[in-house]
């Protein structure tokens, strides 16, 4: 009997050493991923130029680029952080395993909205763009969510996508018309719907820290009642959960993430999509775990798609935007080929 006891127990813990130890893996790349975003460039940095760089010395053009790359590596973290938590979000609350700020629209909302902010209102502060951005990201995700969900069937993962592709479509048309006519600003426009972090200040990631930080909180709160939303409404609802409270406030945590991510490098897209299926490979399906994974694997997987952007286009660099599609595109079209794809 005891023996029979001791072995349950150890299947039972065997998955969260199995969790804990991906954990360790993924906080060791973090640090490998960060130090080279830091050191890999146009320019050889010596490990002396990499740590009087670090201290805040410029004497030298090396030590002059560690200093402008640090909060370029700091504002990638962040973004997809942010990103990959917007994502696992938003495909819970959907239970869409399509979902994603780019799919789905979201992006493009918030891009709109910035554009139209500096184009007809003359927006030039970061805490405008933020607003904005989270404007237009909530007033999409709402929109592709009603159209989605017309019809038999409600809000199915096919019709979702769909919505979110014509949507971002449209958007796209609208923000090209309202850039055009704005020759003075419309290369500025462009270069920022690529999707980039380069020129990163830490005067211009400050901002978003905040937001960021309400997002997160929001949602890892929200952690544990998405688990029994994954259930079924109505079961959930029987556990004592007040399902549509949670569907808001999750969704409203997606929003800020994506809006102030968006507003910080462009609309950068399928991070969303791949990490958190990549981590539910990694980790099951428990949210608690899954989503402070795909925050740690978003940010990993950016930052290491800006190393690539600078390191196959040397000595100039391809914008992340670019890289993350490249990466994103296929996985989108594999998940859309599955037969399973309602299990996910």
């Amino acid at each position: 009997m005891t023996q029979t006891v001791s072995t349950a127990g150890a299947v039972l813990h065997r998955p969260r050493r199995r969790r804990l130890l991906w954990l360790l893996a993924l906080a060791a790349a973090l640090v490998v991923l960060a130090a080279a975003s830091i050191t890999i460039g146009a320019r050889h940095v010596s490990f002396s130029d990499l740590l009087a760089g670090l201290a805040g010395h410029t004497e030298n053009i090396s030590q002059a680029a560690i200093v402008k790359r640090v909060p370029r590596t700091v504002l990638g973290l962040l973004i997809g952080a942010a990103l990959g938590l917007s994502g696992a979000i938003m495909q819970a609350v959907t239970r869409n395993p399509l979902a994603d700020p780019s799919i789905l629209g979201v992006n493009m909302g918030a891009s709109l909205a910035v554009v139209i902010g500096i184009t007809w209102f003359g927006l030039n502060t970061a805490h405008g763009y933020i607003f904005s951005a989270i404007t237009g990201a909530g007033l999409a995700a709402v929109f592709v969510y009603v159209v989605g969900s017309l019809g038999r069937g409600g809000a199915t993962p096919l019709k979702l996508a769909l919505a979110g592709a014509a949507t971002s479509a449209a958007l796209v048309s609208l923000v090209t018309a309202i850039s055009l006519p704005r020759a003075d600003l419309a290369d500025v426009i462009r270069s920022w719907q690529i999707g980039g972090i380069g020129g990163a200040t830490f005067a211009n990631v400050a901002p978003m820290i905040p937001f960021l930080a309400a997002g997160l909180i929001l949602a890892f709160l929200c952690a544990n009642p998405l688990n029994s939303l994954a259930l079924g409404d109505e079961l959930a609802a029987g556990l004592g959960e007040k399902v549509m409270v949670v569907r808001g406030i999750a969704a409203l945590a997606a929003v800020i993430l994506c809006g102030a991510a968006t507003a910080m490098a462009g609309p950068i897209g399928f991070i969303g999509l791949v990490v958190p299926h990549l981590c539910r490979l990694l980790v099951g399906v428990d949210q608690r775990w899954l989503l402070p994974f795909s925050a740690l694997t978003g940010a990993a997987l950016l930052v290491f798609s800006d190393i690539l952007g600078r390191v196959i286009a040397r000595p100039g660099e391809l914008d992340v935007g670019i890289l993350t599609a490249l990466i994103g595109a296929p996985v989108f079209i594999a998940i859309v080929r599955r037969s399973k794809i309602r299990d996910l």
